[in-house]
């Protein structure tokens, strides 16, 4: 809408909303229980993976090291 005017910009589409399904519409709280039981699975059938502190540094370095390769932030 033109401020000074009050009509629609031929220009500008109508914001579209959209309707939250399935998880995405639970509650917050229902949606860490679920997810929580989804990771004590994956513990208890060996797919989940742990790291330890010399993989989870050495990951780390190797992302540095990128980063400063490629002139990024190390956090993006």
């Amino acid at each position: 809408m033109d401020s000074q005017t009050g009509t629609h910009d031929d220009n500008m589409k109508p914001a579209t909303k959209k309707s939250l399904r399935g998880f995405a519409a639970m509650d917050p709280q229902r949606q860490r229980e679920i997810a929580s039981l989804g990771g004590r699975a994956a513990h208890q059938s060996g797919h989940a993976h742990e790291f330890t502190s010399e993989e989870a540094r050495a990951a780390g370095k190797k992302r540095h090291a990128r980063a400063q390769a490629t002139g990024e932030s190390p956090r993006a």
